[in-house]
């Protein structure tokens, strides 16, 4: 009778520790990550956007907003910058890239010049294909 309330015994404190683990040194299941493009997306079911996520999620429509601009006048879209809002650069790019990209007179001065901090790539056809 003592083993087998030992026995239970272990088992809860192994299942605490567990659950220990998992939630208290593990973190939070549910909130905000990086795809492979850069782009914030959900984990679980997070309870708030943080602002960091929002500030990206603007900052992607307006790079959209500027494509659609700059391709309703015409634009044909090799590897140019498309402009700047907020802390984001808007690049052209090809896929794969290609030399003409990592030209300095094809990316955009705001972030090659320090006045931005991050950039989104699109190719051309408007896919977002890098965020950093």
């Amino acid at each position: 009778m003592k083993k087998s309330y030992l026995t239970i015994i272990i088992i809860a404190v192994i299942i605490v520790a567990l659950l220990f683990v998992r939630f208290v040194i593990g973190g939070d299941e549910d909130g905000w990550i990086k795809d492979s493009k850069g782009v914030y997306v959900k984990h679980g079911n997070p309870a708030e956007t943080p602002d960091y996520v929002l500030k990206q999620q603007e900052a992607i429509n307006q790079a959209q907003t500027f494509y659609n601009a700059a391709k309703n006048l015409g634009t044909e879209f090799s590897s140019q910058c498309l402009g700047s809002f907020g802390d984001y650069a808007f690049d052209i790019v090809h896929v794969p890239r290609t030399a003409e990209d990592n030209q300095i007179e094809n990316q955009c001065e705001d972030y090659t010049g320090g006045k931005v901090n991050n950039f989104i790539e699109l190719d051309n056809k408007g896919n977002v294909v890098k965020i950093v």
